[in-house]
């Protein structure tokens, strides 16, 4: 049997690398690693989709991904921070509510505590229902709606359990009287490539891989008889069985004869594009975070991590960096913008904070993702549902974050990729 796996991300290059059946992968970049990328430049080395970590509850999938780098690794200790009323607020909020006024501080442990809001429909309903009023409207609503680029009564529950934990009602006493709390937890020591950013990872992946075929734009699947045809609109090729880890909106636009229903579902989807600017400065007096959140609306960027703390390796000596997060959607303006426009627009708000001084910027640069997050909206499993039966139905299989639309982290990436490359090796596919 001969498999074809479209996509040489993460998803895709862990099945390969495990797969006991002859394959190609098929990657339109001129790289492998797909989100998982790095920016090399000057003596800088950016993650392009934003800040990445290996962290993961499942210690077995955690452990293999630290294999892969073997003396290519570090541990790290999260020293996240959000900026609040001009200040360094620990990270998540209700792990750090010391830090507020006296004032805010009962505000938000009173109605913490006291809270009355009925069951939640939706996840704005759901913040207020968990965390109360004053958590919600000083620092959770606003994040979570710049974030997503939505009002938040549009986002579904789906994604919420596992995703944003209910913290204990002890820990936030705890936060809210000095006592020193931690949330997340399972996030709070991470590892990180000491050298080649997070594509060291997925370099690490594709050295057990063969067959990699770079350049190669998908533009057409077809069945033909018992074999998948796939076509770049010069080079066709045949497979036994077709792995596909791309957008799950390419997939659709890629194959003949799908019902407009089909269509529209799959045009229903919704994603959030990321811009990533990077910045290079000629000193090292940066904040000492590995990255910091900002819930004010009037300025662009939601996150900022300082890619020196996550290795020393990534800046040239003497130097430091920052990685800033913006989402956006066609329609927002900001997708609009120029490279020069966003850069511009990014050093006069950090530095309006305090966090830069512009005089000693020595390096910038921006990348823009299309495909980034994926936003769980009220009709986000009605229309993903419709969409994954159609697809499966064709005998295509579907594996990885963007292919099945899943909003999923780097581990359960690998874990799939693992788990589908079993279930393929055994023949139960």
């Amino acid at each position: 049997m001969k498999v074809g796996i479209l996509g040489a991300g993460l998803t895709g290059l862990t099945l390969a690398a495990h797969l006991q059946h002859d394959y190609d992968i098929l990657e339109k970049e001129d790289t492998v690693g797909g989100f998982c990328r790095s920016h090399f430049d000057q003596g800088f080395t950016f993650d392009i989709g934003g800040a990445h970590i290996m962290f993961s509850r499942n210690q077995e999938i955690l452990d293999y991904m630290v294999s892969l780098l073997g003396e290519n690794c570090v541990r790290g200790r999260r020293e996240n921070k959000i900026f609040y009323s001009g200040k360094y607020v620990k990270y998540p909020f209700e792990n750090g509510l010391f830090d507020l006024s006296p004032e805010e501080r009962y505000e938000c442990l009173y109605e913490f505590l006291y809270n009355e809001y009925p069951a939640p429909r939706n996840f704005k309903e759901w913040m207020y229902f968990t965390f109360g009023r004053a958590i919600t409207e000083k620092y959770l609503l606003p994040y979570n709606e710049k974030v997503w680029n939505l009002s938040a009564d549009q986002i579904s529950l789906d994604w919420v359990k596992g995703r944003v934990p209910k913290p204990p009602v002890e820990d936030v006493i705890k936060a809210a009287v000095g006592v020193q709390t931690e949330g997340y937890s399972h996030q709070l020591y991470f590892y990180y490539p000491k050298r080649g950013g997070i594509e060291a990872l997925t370099n690490a992946l594709s050295s057990s891989c063969h067959n990699i075929h770079l350049g190669y734009a998908v533009q057409g699947i077809r069945r033909d008889q018992k074999q998948w045809v796939v076509t770049n609109g010069q080079i066709e090729k045949k497979y036994d069985t077709l792995v596909v880890t791309l957008p799950i909106h390419s997939i659709v636009s890629m194959l003949d004869e799908v019902p407009d229903e089909i269509k529209s579902a799959t045009a229903a989807l919704r994603y959030n594009s990321l811009i990533t600017v990077m910045l290079g400065f000629d000193s090292q007096s940066l904040p000492d975070y590995t990255a910091v959140y900002f819930p004010q609306r009037n300025v662009r960027f939601n996150r900022i991590s300082f890619p020196a703390l996550f290795s020393s390796e990534n800046v040239p000596q003497g130097k430091s960096a920052i990685l800033v997060e913006i989402t956006a959607n066609p329609g927002d303006g900001i997708l609009d913008l120029s490279d020069k426009e966003l850069i511009a627009d990014v050093l006069r708000s950090l530095e309006g904070m305090g966090i830069v001084d512009c005089t000693k910027i020595c390096y910038q640069s921006v990348v823009r993702n299309k495909y980034a997050y994926i936003v769980n909206d009220i009709g986000y499993r009605e229309n993903l549902q419709r969409v994954s039966e159609f697809i499966s139905a064709s005998g295509i299989i579907l594996c990885g974050r963007f292919a099945q639309f899943e909003y999923i982290n780097m581990d359960e990436c690998v874990e799939r990729g693992l788990a589908l490359a079993r279930s393929l090796n055994e023949g139960v596919v």
